[in-house]
């Protein structure tokens, strides 16, 4: 009997998590992609990969355009793509991927947002909620910002993971990479002042390997992460749009601006690829023209 797609991307995906240590986000995000591929493909009649064809595919991505899909991420789903015809021709279901002829959708360069030093420092100015929670709240922000921490990061850190008296954290990032990261002072405080005297609190009589955690003991979620960070910045007047990874990009842009190495940033970030973290030297450059016209005597 011929493997049907549901089947062949479920072994995908198990193969992927052990082979390459990928979290539960990253894998529904994949799962997502390749699910969305199918039902294109069975819309169009095409009930195995093995009848996938280049000129498919193209059109696929025709169709995401046209229904508004950004560059950046129909590149993301064409990468899923791409692994997924890949792990079929490493099984032999197909002798070649029809991805393998198509480039990826130009992107541009799209930098991220970032916040200035100010913007930030009022930001964890007003994480001073009622306690413990308001404790919890700026302890939590303290680190993202000071440790360049994503949201799963910041979420999933559990108390084994924190080295208060050497100032550092021990961080898992994606595929399983560990990687350690120094506390600032600030960070360093809070974070011992909220160990101390809020955590307890809001563990009552319960128990948690995570650090940071609402009533009762359970963990913070991503979404939760995401609405407390949104509230405070609203109530600092800032504009845009602030989310966790605004945090982790503030950061690196930050520690660039103030003449850290590029190499040094990839490490703190957790990058596999100094590639990726060359996008904030662009943010670098920018600040540079900025002080260039400000102080060179014939900007």
């Amino acid at each position: 009997m011929r493997p049907s797609w549901e089947s062949l991307i479920d072994d995908y995906l198990a193969f992927i998590s052990v082979e390459k240590g990928l979290s539960s986000t990253t894998l529904e995000a994949y799962s997502r992609d390749l699910l969305e591929f199918m039902e294109f493909a069975l819309e169009n009649k095409l009930s195995s990969p093995k009848k996938i064809s280049a000129g498919h595919v193209i059109r696929w991505l025709k169709k995401l355009r046209t229904a508004g899909i950004s560059p950046v991420s129909a590149t993301r789903k064409l990468s899923s793509l791409r692994g997924f015809f890949r792990y079929l021709v490493l099984e032999g279901i197909i002798p070649a991927s029809p991805t393998s002829v198509i480039n990826n959708p130009r992107t541009g360069k799209t930098l991220p947002t970032v916040l200035s030093v100010d913007e930030v420092e009022r930001i964890l100015k007003e994480a001073r909620g009622p306690e413990p929670l308001g404790i919890r709240d700026r302890a939590m922000l303290e680190c993202l910002y000071s440790c360049g921490l994503r949201a799963t990061e910041a979420v999933n850190l559990l108390m084994n993971q924190i080295d208060l008296a050497a100032g550092f954290l021990r961080i898992t990032g994606k595929g399983s990479k560990e990687r350690v990261v120094p506390l600032g002072g600030e960070a360093s405080w809070w974070l011992e002042t909220y160990i101390k005297k809020a955590r307890p609190l809001l563990l009552k009589r319960h128990n948690s390997y995570y650090c940071f955690i609402g009533r009762g003991g359970r963990p913070i979620s991503r979404q939760r992460l995401w609405q407390i960070i949104k509230a405070y910045a609203q109530k600092a007047g800032i504009k845009q749009a602030v989310y966790p990874h605004v945090m982790r990009h503030s950061f690196a842009t930050h520690l660039l601006e103030g003449g850290a190495d590029l190499r040094a940033v990839q490490m703190l970030l957790g990058h596999s690829d100094i590639s990726t973290t060359q996008i904030y030297t662009h943010l670098d450059m920018s600040h540079l023209r900025r002080v260039h016209r400000q102080f060179h005597p014939r900007p």
